[in-house]
């Protein structure tokens, strides 16, 4: 049967009948089902048989009397209007999941925890040190930190996986989703080991570097954009012999242990150049690269811990704005 969503507004008692007939166990079901398009394998994560998952199905279609989904020879897919459903459903489970961890921590005599996606530029400067003064002041708040760039903590973010991130928006569109607090500036450096040929080098040019092995972050995230931006401002064409990586810890090990030349924020590089584990090359780059911030849903109130978390934050952010 298909109904539109007015027509669904419209059905009287809508909600008490959703209300009744609606178990934790169904939702489980509506938000495995956003991570796998069959039902079979929706089943096993949330611990049914396919059976009592296929008629769990049915009973949630006859309660919301639309079709959620799509049925096809390679699993299900949903209809739009199954998609709001299915999207709530994983969000209201990512959030009962956090009460749930919650409240163990609290019985167990913690202080709840507080969950934060953050880009890599931001870690060693910032969040590290918001991190070290919060559980200074309340010892057993459980803290977890996800993501290393804007493109993978805003999807994080919007999914309600964290309750904020610092980064910066990484599609156009995130404005009409979260707010914006700015921080600081993020600084790029491009850098190789100590032992390459290009460290000996005094004056060099971007073009001079088209020629060697690149490790660079994935096209989606806001760096990588930035360095292709640079690339065609210098008239070259992007290079060929690339490694995309996302993860921080592994494009430091691939630039020490190769002839890779890599994009990287300062902060992030400062201690391997002093340690002189990386060479960072006098080609300056980033001069575009738009500032990093605070990231939160629209219309949310934070938690008390991540006002506070937020707090520091803007602190240890301010000698990052004062003239050097």
């Amino acid at each position: 049967m298909s109904i539109s969503k007015m027509e669904y507004l419209q059905i009287p008692h809508a909600e008490p009948r959703l209300v009744n007939r609606l178990r934790l166990k169904h939702w489980a079901l509506l938000a495995a089902l956003a991570e796998t398009p069959t039902l079979h394998r929706a089943a096993q994560a949330i611990s049914v048989t396919q059976p009592s998952a296929t008629k769990m199905l049915a009973d949630i279609e006859q309660a919301f009397q639309f079709p959620l989904f799509e049925r096809h020879a390679r699993g299900l897919r949903a209809t739009p209007l199954g998609q709001e459903v299915i999207d709530y459903a994983r969000q209201a489970q990512a959030g009962f999941t956090r009460f749930l961890e919650g409240l163990e921590i609290k019985r167990r005599g913690g202080h709840g925890q507080l969950v934060v996606g953050a880009i890599m530029g931001a870690a060693p400067d910032l969040v590290a040190r918001a991190v070290a003064e919060i559980k200074r002041e309340r010892p057993l708040l459980n803290v977890r930190i996800l993501g290393e760039t804007s493109d993978q903590v805003g999807p994080l973010l919007a999914r309600h996986d964290i309750e904020l991130a610092v980064g910066r928006f990484s599609t156009p569109q995130q404005h009409n989703s979260f707010t914006f607090t700015p921080l600081a500036n993020e600084f790029m450096e491009l850098v190789v080991r100590s032992g390459h040929p290009l460290a000996r080098k005094r004056t060099l040019a971007l073009g001079d570097l088209a020629v060697w092995p690149w490790v660079l972050q994935p096209l989606t995230s806001p760096a990588r954009q930035l360095m292709e931006e640079e690339f065609t401002a210098a008239g070259i064409a992007s290079p060929v012999n690339l490694v995309e990586c996302a993860s921080v810890f592994a494009t430091l090990q691939l630039l020490q242990t190769s002839d890779a030349v890599g994009a990287l924020p300062e902060s992030v590089v400062r201690d391997h150049v002093r340690a002189r584990l990386l060479r960072a090359l006098p080609v300056p780059i980033g001069q575009n690269l738009k500032g990093f911030g605070v990231l939160t849903r629209r219309d949310e109130p934070l938690s008390e811990p991540a006002a506070a978390f937020v707090a520091h934050l803007q602190r240890f952010a301010q000698p990052l704005h004062a003239p050097a």
